[in-house]
């Protein structure tokens, strides 16, 4: 319970840093500002991997029946590789909604700081009664194996066409049917006030559209990391870091997407293997090591070969010019 604590207060101070400090003035994200935090979450993560081992070797100890600590630091991050793996559709939604809405990239941060602080809340609530239902009932592995490789084979057969407009969405509809919406802005404001009456800025309904979406995703990866394991402080903190380095990642990648083309194969291929690891493991449990070696390896074959292709069609590119 005190871990538990301790990890929560220091996820909320560094929030309270991001907002009040940090970003405390809006402003644009630079490549290279985004490019320097997404290596410092990264680096984080990993590290944090030492601190799993030290608290689960202090348990082990003592009862040697409890998880390894070098099993619990390769669970760690066999999560948080898959969250952060997963995290790329999320990233080229949420670019979608930004620009359909139009937000101005200098108060993107503030919706995506507000966004994070939902998605921790119910990211929790999900990976609670995950916990639950894997521990109180065995079959439901079965559910969410077959769910995982079922969405594996709806990315594979998605159409290009089928192209997500977050103002035809449900939940733009029902926002307006609950509050009026204004084409207004006032600089970061998510609520403005014209003729004694509310209104919702496009902030907001930016904000909101980014929140369903998010549990939309969270479907898809919190059965995901319950396949690796059950264990709800693992699952959580790989969850929260994943989340923390989001917003960094966005503005990062967020003008790079089309370069990393092969990515989705690499995202189909992960959640089709811990979707067969779900539905086989009263039977065989693949070792650690496999399952972080296969997500790792998938990873960067997607990303290799994308950059390989992006290079060769920039090649390519003066000889069509020429011709």
């Amino acid at each position: 319970m005190i871990v538990w604590i301790l990890f929560i207060a220091a996820v909320l101070l560094f929030l309270a840093l991001d907002l009040g400090i940090f970003n405390k003035t809006p402003h644009i994200i630079s490549s290279k500002e985004a490019g320097m935090w997404t290596g410092i979450w990264v680096t984080l993560s990993f590290a944090f991997s030492g601190v799993i081992y030290w608290l689960y070797y202090n348990n082990y100890v003592g009862n040697p029946d409890h998880l390894k600590p070098s099993v619990a630091s390769m669970k760690f991050i066999t999560g948080y590789l898959i969250e952060l793996s997963l995290s790329a559709d999320n990233i080229f939604v949420i670019a979608v909604i930004f620009a359909s809405f139009k937000i101005a990239q200098k108060y993107q941060h503030r919706v995506l700081f507000w966004g994070i602080i939902g998605a921790i809340i119910f990211r929790g609530l999900m990976i609670f009664f995950g916990v639950i239902l894997i521990r109180q009932i065995d079959w439901i592995t079965y559910i969410f194996g077959g769910f995982l490789v079922f969405t594996a084979l709806k990315m594979l057969f998605k159409k290009e066409e089928d192209e997500f407009d977050p103002k035809e969405s449900f939940v733009y509809k029902m926002i307006g049917k609950i509050i009026p919406i204004t084409h207004h802005r006032d600089k970061e404001h998510f609520i403005i006030k014209e003729n004694n009456r509310n209104y919702a800025t496009p902030l907001l309904i930016t904000l909101i559209v980014i929140e369903v979406m998010d549990m939309v995703f969270a479907m898809d990866s919190v059965p995901a990391i319950l396949a690796i394991t059950a264990d709800p402080f693992l699952v959580f903190s790989s969850n929260i870091f994943a989340i923390l380095g989001l917003r960094s990642m966005y503005f990062f990648l967020a003008n790079m997407l089309e370069k990393f083309s092969y990515l989705e194969y690499s995202l189909i291929a992960i959640l089709t293997f811990v979707g067969i690891k779900m539905l086989i493991i009263h039977y065989y449990k693949f070792p650690e090591w496999i399952s972080l070696s296969f997500i790792t390896i998938s990873l960067l074959t997607g990303i290799v070969v994308s950059l390989l292709k992006t290079e060769k069609e920039e090649l390519e590119k003066p000889s069509k010019e020429e011709e």
